[in-house]
């Protein structure tokens, strides 16, 4: 009998400029193009692809994503959330889903402030600088399973 999976893409503030924002960072791909990949990736796969610029809009998300129930777990790109947002940490902390911090670019490559993620601590695991397959490899995490942190 197959594992049905289903996952939350959740994408913050900026990500809806990818393939227009500095590419020589970010790279070409758009975060439609990202989404499809990971679709054409995982077909057994479930997806659902969410990106706001709303802190509030992206808490909302993960208390919905909870109480609906059937998600395996969340990938999730806060973007300029990452390091500063306690409302974030705290709404992924309390939720029992696994969620796995992605990166575009690797963040500890970059300026200082990049350095330090708030919502470490309470995600599965951080995948940083790998591009677009920073997603795939998030996915990989989440259906391989293990405890949530």
């Amino acid at each position: 009998m197959a594992t049905f999976h289903s996952v939350l893409v959740l994408n913050g503030p900026n990500l809806s400029r990818l393939g227009k924002r500095e590419p020589e960072v970010y790279g070409n791909l758009t975060l439609d193009d990202i989404n499809r990949g990971l679709c054409e990736a995982f077909p057994e796969v479930t997806f659902e692809f969410f990106q706001s610029e709303r802190e509030g809009e992206l808490l909302e998300k993960l208390f919905h994503c909870e109480d609906k129930g059937g998600f395996t777990g969340i990938v999730l790109n806060a973007g300029a959330l990452t390091h500063y947002s306690i409302a974030l940490r705290d709404a992924i902390s309390a939720i029992r889903l696994p969620v796995v911090e992605v990166h575009i670019s690797n963040i500890y490559a970059r300026e200082a402030f990049r350095h330090h993620s708030v919502i470490s601590e309470v995600c599965k695991g951080v995948i940083s600088g790998f591009g677009d397959n920073s997603y795939h490899l998030g996915v990989r995490a989440i259906l391989e399973g293990g405890d949530r942190r």
